[in-house]
C-alpha cells in the first residue's frame, strides 16, 4: 500500500506524453515535479514571521464561517446583479464556457508540449482566428495579446514597422480623436510616436474639415474608435479612411466597441488596416482584476507580414506554430495567449454561429436605446445623436440644482444594489455617467435600473443630503478615494489596525 507521500507524488506527476517531447529529467530541472523535500512540514521560518502579531480572540467555527461568509457577500460581481459599466462591456460569462475551458485536456496542457500533443488545442486557436478573420472581414490575427491595451501596442508597432520597411521615416504621428480611450494615445507613446488630437464636431463625431488640416506627411495612422465612447457610430469612417489613406497614413481602430455592431458591419470595408479585440467585451470572457484577459488583433493585408510569431497555421491536416513571418514586430508573449480566454471567446461566438451572431449588437443596441429614452427626461443628454451599444449622460441638471454630482448618484446606485456605470469618461463630456447594459439584460432588469435612476434623480432635488451622504446599505460607507488611490495600504500592519 502507498504512503501518503507516494500518493500525492502519483497524483501530480506530470503526464507521460511530457516526457515524450521534453524528457522527464529536463522537466523536473525546470520544476515540472513537486518537491516533496523531507524538509516541507517544518513551521515557517522566524526571519520570515512578523512581529508584533495581534492576539486573536477565541472563536467558534460558526462565528468564524459567519465573519468570513459576510464579507464575501460585500464583494460585487455580474452573478449578484446588473453591471452597466459603459465602454468595458461587463457582460455575463456563460458557465457552459466556464466548464469547457475546465476540461483537463485543456488546463492540464502545458504550454512546452509539442504540436503533436497539442492539436486540439491548435485547432481551437486556429478557429478562434478564422472566427475573428470572418466576423471582421480582415485578412490575418494574432492571438498574443493580453488584453485590449497591449493589442493596441502590437497594432500601433506593426503600423511602425510597415512604415519603417517603406521607408517612411518621417512618419511619427499618430492621430487620436478627443473621445478616445486613454490606451491609445499611452500606445502611440510607448511606440515612440507623437500624438495629434482631432476634435469631435457638435453631433461627437470625427470632425472632416479638422481632419484634413491634420493629415499630413508625418502621420503615420489615425487611431479611431468606431463606434466612439459617445456610443456613436462615425457615419463618415468610410470617407475618413479614404482621406488618410490617399495621404500614404493607415487606419487602426480601437475595436472595444466591436459589441455594438458585430455581424453587421463589415470592418475591412470601413477601410480599418487594423483592430484589437476585447475578447470579454464582444465575447463573454472574464474581465476584472487585472487579467488574465485577451485582446487579438486583427490586420488588412498590408500588415500580414508584421504579425507577431508564431502564428497559427493549418496545412495538410496538421495544425503548426508558424515562426516564420517576413517581417514579424517578433514576440508580445511567452507562449502564445491565454488560452483559457481563447477557449471562452471560441464557445461564446459558436453559441450563436454565423447565422446569429448579429443577435449580440442587436440586443446591445435595442437595450442601450431603451435605457436613453426612459432617462432622457431625467439626465441631460449631452449628444442626441443616435445611438448604439451605450448612453452618456451627464450630472448637469442635478448639480445645478443642489450640487449633485455624477459620483454621488453612482455611490446611490450601489444601495440598490446596482454597480456604478462608468464615470466621468469620456473626457469631452464634463460630469459624463455612461451607461452600457450590453445583450446580456432582460427588460425587467432594465426597468429597475431606470426606475433606480429616475428615483436617485428625484432625491437630488428633494433629498440631496441622502445623495451626497451615500452609500448607506453598505459594509462600509464612503471612501477617501483620492487617499485610496496614492496612498494605498496593501498589507496589515499594527498602525493601521
Amino acid at each position: 500500500m502507498k504512503g501518503p507521500r507516494e500518493s500525492q507524488r502519483a497524483r501530480h506527476k506530470v503526464p507521460t506524453l511530457w516526457e515524450e517531447d521534453h524528457g522527464a529529467e529536463v522537466l523536473k530541472d525546470h520544476g515540472y515535479f513537486p518537491s516533496f523535500s523531507k524538509d516541507s512540514d517544518q513551521p515557517i521560518p522566524e526571519d520570515l514571521c512578523r512581529e508584533d502579531i495581534p492576539k486573536f480572540p477565541n472563536l467558534s467555527e460558526m462565528e468564524v464561517v459567519r465573519h468570513f461568509t459576510r464579507i464575501s457577500e460585500l464583494n460585487f460581481g455580474i452573478d449578484h446583479g446588473f453591471y452597466p459599466l459603459g465602454s468595458c462591456t461587463m457582460k455575463y460569462n456563460p458557465k457552459v464556457n466556464e466548464k469547457v475551458a475546465a476540461e483537463e485536456g485543456f488546463n492540464r496542457l502545458h504550454p512546452l508540449v509539442g504540436e503533436k500533443h497539442s492539436q486540439g488545442a491548435l485547432e481551437v486557436m486556429y478557429k478562434l482566428q478564422e472566427a475573428l478573420m470572418a466576423i471582421t472581414g480582415m485578412k490575418g490575427c494574432t492571438l498574443h495579446p493580453a488584453a485590449g491595451a497591449h493589442g493596441e501596442l502590437v497594432g500601433v508597432k506593426m503600423i511602425n514597422a510597415y512604415h519603417r520597411h517603406k521607408g517612411n521615416k518621417t512618419r511619427n504621428v499618430i492621430l487620436i480623436p478627443d473621445s478616445a480611450h486613454g490606451t491609445n494615445p499611452a500606445s502611440a507613446a510607448l511606440s515612440n510616436l507623437k500624438v495629434k488630437t482631432v476634435k469631435s464636431n457638435d453631433k461627437g463625431m470625427i470632425d472632416l474639415d479638422e481632419l484634413d488640416k491634420v493629415m499630413d506627411e508625418n502621420v503615420a495612422a489615425l487611431m479611431i474608435t468606431v463606434p466612439n465612447t459617445l456610443g456613436i457610430y462615425e457615419e463618415h469612417i468610410v470617407e475618413i479612411s479614404k482621406l488618410v489613406h490617399d495621404r500614404g497614413g493607415l487606419v487602426y481602430c480601437d475595436g472595444a466597441n466591436l459589441n455594438a455592431v458585430v455581424g453587421k458591419v463589415n470592418i475591412a470595408a470601413m477601410g480599418v488596416d487594423c483592430m484589437h479585440i476585447n475578447l470579454h467585451k464582444t465575447f463573454s470572457t472574464p474581465h476584472g482584476g487585472g487579467g488574465p484577459g485577451a485582446g487579438p488583433v486583427v490586420v488588412s493585408e498590408k500588415l500580414l507580414d508584421y504579425l507577431p510569431v508564431p502564428v497559427v497555421r493549418f496545412r495538410d491536416g496538421i495544425y503548426s506554430l508558424d515562426h516564420f513571418v517576413p517581417r514579424s514586430v517578433g514576440r508580445f508573449r511567452a507562449f502564445h495567449g491565454n488560452f483559457g480566454m481563447l477557449v471562452r471567446a471560441l464557445c461564446y461566438i459558436y453559441a450563436f454561429g454565423k447565422e446569429h451572431i448579429a443577435e449580440i449588437s442587436e440586443g446591445a443596441v435595442l437595450n442601450a436605446n431603451y435605457v436613453k429614452a426612459k432617462l432622457k427626461k431625467h439626465f441631460h443628454l449631452p449628444y442626441d445623436s443616435p445611438t448604439l451599444h451605450e448612453a452618456v449622460f451627464t450630472d448637469k441638471i442635478q448639480m445645478k440644482e443642489n450640487e449633485v454630482s455624477t459620483l454621488d448618484i453612482a455611490k446611490r446606485l450601489m444601495d440598490f444594489g446596482i454597480h456604478p456605470p462608468t464615470i466621468y469618461f469620456p473626457l469631452v463630456v464634463r460630469g459624463a455617467l455612461m451607461i452600457e447594459p450590453t445583450e446580456s439584460e432582460s427588460k425587467g432588469t432594465l426597468d429597475y435600473f431606470v426606475e433606480t435612476m429616475a428615483h436617485i434623480a428625484k432625491e437630488a432635488k428633494d433629498a440631496p443630503k441622502k445623495v451626497k451622504e451615500a452609500p448607506h446599505r453598505l459594509g462600509v460607507g464612503r471612501f477617501d478615494e483620492t487617499t485610496a488611490a496614492r496612498e494605498p495600504v496593501l498589507t496589515w500592519n499594527k498602525k493601521n489596525s
